[in-house]
């Protein structure tokens, strides 16, 4: 059964990947495994009480495993109880990739609008920029998640997430004429390439040294400078500032990681469309973990709320 069919109080078997596997001790000092297991729908959490030695050796982040058990709701999160876990045999579903989310359209799509979008960027020096960074990162832009947990955080999520901001642009600009769309688009293509620095790809994600020490918006504005410097552009030309205005702001606050708030409209647009996609993304994500008339986990980057999923 996959994990957004799962009811509450259901009992249910399949085949899952183990995401996350954390050794804990209960008050009476016993080993439990904390366990996250996922599908190419969603993930769920439980426990395996009563963890024997060879139980923690066994079922590691990675593994696919056969369950067992009843899906049920504890303070509010959907959860897995009364588990029993087996390795998988030879004949039945063992491959990985197999059960991991993936961008709701095909990877070669978000290609073919990315680069028909790279066209629309009027500005010939914006335009160079654009073409020089995707082509020194394009096997990692269009494979990196954009994020390790919180929003697009699946195979593909980078680009997915990033064709998605320019389709909202592309339709904001045309109700607002006054925004400089070529600026937009350019923007939003290079606002998060830098992910590919800061996170370590599609498996098992996590920070890199850079990523942890530096963060992907320093990242990408050293790209941005060496690139210029490659392309013997002027780096004192407004075209180029803007540009980097654009990118350095797009998070929109200092506290959260922008050196500097959105001066310009067009900065402030891809932030606030940028706040769009992730928490669409976010929340979509969340109720599909859960039935009608449940309520979601709570959503961290989203103030902690947790989000009702109506009958209708």
């Amino acid at each position: 059964m996959k994990i957004n069919q799962m009811k509450k109080d259901q009992l249910f078997e399949g085949f899952y990947l183990i995401k996350s596997a954390e050794v804990r001790k209960t008050r009476a000092g016993k080993d439990f495994i904390s366990l996250t297991f996922q599908d190419d729908t969603g993930e769920i959490s439980g426990n395996l009480w009563d963890a024997q030695p060879y139980n923690v050796e066994e079922f590691v982040a990675g593994k696919i495993v056969f369950m067992k058990g009843r899906r049920e709701v504890y303070n509010g999160t959907p959860q897995v109880n009364q588990i029993t876990l087996r390795n998988v045999r030879p004949g039945e579903p063992n491959d990985p990739k197999d059960f991991k989310e993936k961008a709701p359209v095909s990877v070669s799509d978000v290609r073919d609008y990315l680069e028909q979008m790279l066209f629309r960027i009027e500005n010939a020096t914006w335009q160079r920029i654009v073409r020089a960074l995707y082509r020194k990162y394009d096997k990692e832009f269009y494979t990196y998640p954009a994020a390790k947990t919180n929003h697009h955080a699946f195979e593909s999520g980078l680009a997915y997430h990033t064709a998605t901001m320019v389709r909202l642009a592309d339709s904001i600009g045309d109700i607002y004429p006054e925004l400089n769309k070529s600026l937009l688009f350019a923007g939003i293509m290079l606002h998060d390439l830098a992910k590919v620095l800061e996170l370590t790809g599609p498996d098992n994600t996590e920070y890199t040294v850079r990523g942890n020490l530096i963060g992907h918006i320093a990242l990408i504005n050293e790209e941005i400078t060496k690139a210029i410097a490659e392309l013997n552009i002027d780096d004192s030309k407004e075209e180029v500032i803007v540009l980097r205005h654009v990118i350095l702001s797009h998070h929109g606050q200092l506290e959260y990681g922008s050196p500097v708030r959105p001066r310009i409209m067009e900065a402030e647009i891809i932030h606030m469309i940028d706040n769009i996609d992730a928490n669409m993304m976010m929340m979509t994500t969340a109720l599909g973990r859960v039935g009608e008339g449940e309520m979601t986990n709570r959503i961290f980057a989203m103030d902690n709320r947790s989000f009702y999923k109506p009958k209708y």
